[in-house]
């Protein structure tokens, strides 16, 4: 499937989610921390191949091919937001996410997640709020007063071995509540592919939970639970936020110690990190986060929800271990998202083009795969998908999308970001040695199972 996911180009990649993992009795779960699930970049395969997934980007050096799993592709407004002044760095190393998982199994089905129903919860203003010194009783305010906010969410979920035997791990995470009526922001990443969810207050309640729409693309979810009376945290403006600016951040480490606080300031604004595969832009705190802190919240001084946590960084390029460098979600650049889930239970808006491509750079990868030219090809289409609508065929380079050139994924990808839902697209191909145009039009997606 075509998405608008990037990666980074390097030969270690091991950013990962704040999720913790309990697998035989290791302790993790998905939270606010990324100590356990790590990821390595992709090691270039022979004759100048990249081995890749079928549902993400991988690293690709000079003169290897880049595979991207065509499917899914997101207009401006829901799309990570990019760097401020262009200034945002690029990470490719010892990065995890911080859900966890255990002894048998667990994460949920994720959609969106979208707050338009209850605007006067979620964007209402903190008012004179806690104190903003940061002593010992300063801390203390605002931890009381967000702490009720915060969530433990433990998960399972089915997982078929080698050998297609089937069992159930156990996951933990985070999240934070958003409306009196049981909305909780959470990740993708904490609740995928579970069966069960469990939510657990601060008061030591239990509910269970359902998944009411979660985007891989933000790494955010939200889940609903059946309760009355339960207080939502205030949404800060995390666009006003500065360097050195304190914050607070509250989660459920290591799946066991819900309700830990740690402090500490924005230690840096609109990093550019590439998690699994997908690039977001992400705040940077020196606050301590690990395993189980995913989807927890990340509090101003006045004790507003500006962030997500949901990576840490663990190691350098080189294997060299790091500390104090973890990762948030800006609430600002999901709130359109978490509007959507909430009233759709999807990102509306989603173009999905339906194909798998490969990206060919140079002419000695292009006679390995048995074709003339450099460029990006369709390796896949997808029944009755925009793409197979249109015309368009496995074997096809893309010459032209619209008015743009097509040479590498990223142009592809930019083209359907500057499109909108009902344009209809003029696609220049080339097939069999001949150019041909085909016409796309361009419909929204919405996912099997959404609940709009």
């Amino acid at each position: 499937m075509m998405d608008n996911r990037n990666e980074m180009n390097g030969p270690d990649n091991r950013f990962g989610y704040d999720h913790t993992n309990y697998n035989n009795g290791a302790s993790g779960e998905y939270r606010y921390t990324s100590d356990h699930i790590r990821q390595d970049g992709a090691a270039g395969g022979a004759s100048g191949q990249t081995a890749n997934h079928s549902s993400s980007f991988q690293n690709s050096a000079s003169g290897q091919a880049q595979q991207t799993p065509a499917s899914e592709t997101s207009p401006g407004r829901h799309q990570p937001k990019m760097g401020r002044k262009g200034k945002a760095a690029c990470f490719a190393a010892g990065l995890i996410v911080l859900s966890a998982l255990s002894g048998a199994g667990g994460a949920v089905l994720a959609s969106r997640m979208g707050l338009i129903g209850s605007p006067t919860v979620l964007y209402q203003s903190a008012g004179t709020g806690v104190s903003a010194e940061h002593t010992a009783s300063g801390v203390s305010a605002i931890a009381k007063k967000t702490e009720p906010s915060v969530v433990a969410i433990t998960t399972e979920k089915v997982t078929t071995s080698l050998f297609y035997q089937q069992f159930v791990t156990q996951g933990a995470g985070s999240g934070v509540i958003l409306t009196e009526d049981g909305y909780i922001v959470t990740n993708h990443h904490v609740i995928k592919d579970a069966r069960n969810v469990n939510v657990t207050l601060s008061d030591g309640t239990s509910y269970p939970g359902r998944v009411v729409g979660s985007d891989i693309n933000n790494d955010i979810a939200v889940v609903k639970v059946d309760a009355k009376g339960l207080t939502p945290a205030v949404l800060g403006d995390s666009d006003s936020l500065a360097v050195g600016d304190f914050v607070l951040a509250i989660g459920n480490p290591l799946g066991t110690l819900s309700g830990t606080v740690t402090d500490g300031i924005v230690s840096a604004l609109e990093r550019e990190v590439t998690i699994d595969n997908v690039t977001m832009t992400l705040l940077q705190t020196n606050a301590a986060v690990n395993p189980g802190n995913s989807g927890g919240g990340l509090f101003n001084s006045a004790g507003e929800l500006i962030g997500i946590v949901n990576a840490k960084s663990t190691s350098d390029s080189a294997g060299n271990a790091v500390d104090n460098i973890g990762f948030a979600i800006p609430v600002n650049s999901v709130r359109d998202i978490i509007d959507d889930l909430i009233t759709e239970g999807y990102v509306t808006g989603r173009i999905v083009l339906g194909v798998n491509i490969l990206e060919i750079k140079d002419e000695k990868t292009a006679e390995y795969y048995g074709v003339k030219n450099p460029g990006v090809y369709i390796q896949g289409v997808q029944s009755g998908s925009i793409a197979a609508l249109g015309g368009l065929k496995p074997g096809d380079r893309v010459v032209r999308f619209g008015e743009t050139p097509i040479t590498k994924n990223e142009d592809l990808t930019e083209a359907l970001k500057a499109s909108k839902v009902g344009d209809r697209v003029e696609v220049l191909v080339e097939r069999d040695g001949k150019e041909y145009t085909l016409s796309l039009l361009l419909t929204e997606y919405v996912p099997e199972g959404a609940h709009s």
